[in-house]
This record gives structure tokens, C-alpha cells and sequence, in this order.
């Protein structure tokens, strides 16, 4: 998965994501900042939200069902590793990977998980707290191969 992935996701679903919410066209342009015919048009498939609009729908929705659907249990996760191409940030809670996420790896406390949807990768420890996070396999597993001392 890639940005332009990610913008196509969420401005082919943008509608759903509103809906959703049960806000109008008027009320969804006010919270992301643009323009209602801006919105139309997104809805429409005319134009794109754009990168920073996807990220903000992330954010701000990032409960949405819709999203979970489109880019896995943490939608914001997926947004937060593309921007900065991949996430070394320890201790930061997960939902521990109950849905959307297969085990890759697993030694001590440690574990890798794949996301079903986006495909990205990361590490966690055995209270569910990131470690990692990357779309490259092989970044994963040397990170991996670190916090387990191999």
C-alpha cells in the first residue's frame, strides 16, 4: 500500500464514511476544511481528497467502520507509516491484533504482525505496545531480530 492507495481508499468511500456519521454534505465539508462543491466532487469520483484530507479523515474518523474496512483495525496506524516510512516509536498501545493482523514471527515477548488489508508490518511486545511498524518484511524482521537479541 502506498499514498495514492490510501487517497483512492478514502475518496471512494468518503460518502460511505459521512453517511456513516450521519453528517451532510455542508456539515463533512466544515470538518475537513473544504469546500462543499469540493466534497461533491470528491463523492462524485471527479477529483481526489488529496493527501492531507486523508489524513485528516483518518484522524478525525478514525473510528469509522467504513475505514477499519477499507485499512484494517487502526486506520491511523496505516496513515502514520507511509508518512514517515515505517514508525520506530515504542510504546504506543494497539488493539493487539485480535482482527485484521496475522502473526509472522513470534519469540519471548516479542511478535510480528502483517495486516490482512494494508499489508503493513509491525512489531509487538506481549502487552500489545508497537515497536515497529513498516511495509517492508525485511525492515520488520531485522527490527525483530533486535528486541529479541538474535
Amino acid at each position: 500500500m502506498n499514498k495514492e492507495t490510501v487517497i483512492d481508499l478514502i475518496s471512494k468511500n468518503v460518502r460511505l464514511i459521512r453517511l456513516e456519521r450521519g453528517y451532510s454534505q455542508e456539515k463533512m465539508a466544515t470538518v475537513l476544511g473544504i469546500s462543499k462543491k469540493t466534497l461533491v466532487q470528491i463523492e462524485k469520483e471527479r477529483t481526489s481528497i488529496g493527501w492531507t484530507n486523508a489524513v485528516v479523515v483518518c484522524a478525525l474518523f478514525k473510528d469509522s467502520q467504513i475505514l477499519k474496512h477499507i485499512l484494517g483495525e487502526e486506520p491511523f496506524e496505516v496513515i502514520e507509516t507511509l508518512a514517515h516510512d515505517g514508525m520506530n516509536t515504542p510504546k504506543v498501545k494497539t488493539l493487539g491484533g485480535k482482527m485484521f493482523w496475522n502473526e509472522i514471527a513470534k519469540k519471548g515477548k516479542f511478535q510480528v504482525q502483517q495486516n490482512v488489508i494494508s499489508q503493513h508490518f509491525r512489531s509487538l511486545d506481549d502487552s500489545e505496545y508497537r515497536w515497529y511498524s513498516t511495509f517492508e518484511e525485511e525492515d520488520v524482521m531485522n527490527r525483530f531480530h533486535e528486541l529479541t537479541n538474535e
